[in-house]
């Protein structure tokens, strides 16, 4: 399980980023991937996934 904090998600579009903390990349999550809602600045835990440009996080939660 990865941890980071939310970037920015906008729920209109329903996508937005998380900064991974070990790493401090920038990982991609859709609406479709988030167990819970999430907010600009939350910490939250996420499993990875490689989508079609790169790194989707899923199975994203506050903690």
């Amino acid at each position: 399980m990865n941890t980071g904090t939310v970037k920015f998600f906008n729920e209109d579009k329903g996508f937005g980023f998380i900064v991974e903390d070990e790493t401090q990349n920038e990982i991609f999550v859709h609406v479709s991937g988030l167990e819970e809602d999430i907010e600009k600045n939350d910490k939250v835990s996420f499993e990875t996934t490689e989508g079609k440009k790169g790194l989707n996080a899923v199975s994203v939660r506050r903690v």
